[in-house]
């Protein structure tokens, strides 16, 4: 099943419930996703893990090598705004009362997007951020990556 394609709006209820936009919540149900880890790594993004892509980044935790401690530091981030949840009959998940106080989720447009197996949650003004960079010389960055065989 591949992910959307696209960028998809939804909201956070004021009981900290985000409505998974059709699209991501059939390609979660596709993969047999019915339990996710939500966090946030960098205090920007919240992440939707589907518990097994979790796992994985877990294992890369623990066997970080010289990057241990870098590791650690991340892995206690993740524990401390993220949490387990299901995935409820009307396909809402539980965002984490710490992650949506630090990233600002409530009450607001979030944007929703598929990346590297998760998918990340902007609020409105981190989207506009990234909007705004990406649209910094836009058409420059097109011919850069046209002539790397962007079609």
């Amino acid at each position: 099943m591949e992910p959307p394609h696209s960028i998809a709006q939804a909201r956070v209820d004021d009981k900290g419930r985000l409505k998974l936009p059709a699209e991501f919540l059939e390609y979660l149900r596709k993969l047999g996703v019915d339990k996710v880890f939500i966090t946030t790594l960098d205090r920007q993004l919240a992440r939707i893990y589907p518990i097994s892509v979790w796992k994985a980044n877990e294992n890369l935790f623990a066997d970080a090598g010289d990057l241990a401690e870098t590791a650690e530091d991340v892995a206690y981030i993740a524990k401390v705004f993220g949490g387990d949840s299901d995935i409820d009959a009307q396909g809402r998940v539980l965002m984490p009362a710490a992650l949506r106080r630090v990233i600002e989720l409530e009450s607001q447009p979030v944007f929703l997007d598929c990346y590297n197996g998760r998918i990340n949650v902007a609020s409105k003004s981190v989207h506009e951020e990234r909007l705004n960079r990406a649209t910094a010389n836009l058409p420059e960055k097109v011919k850069t990556l046209e002539k790397k065989g962007l079609k």
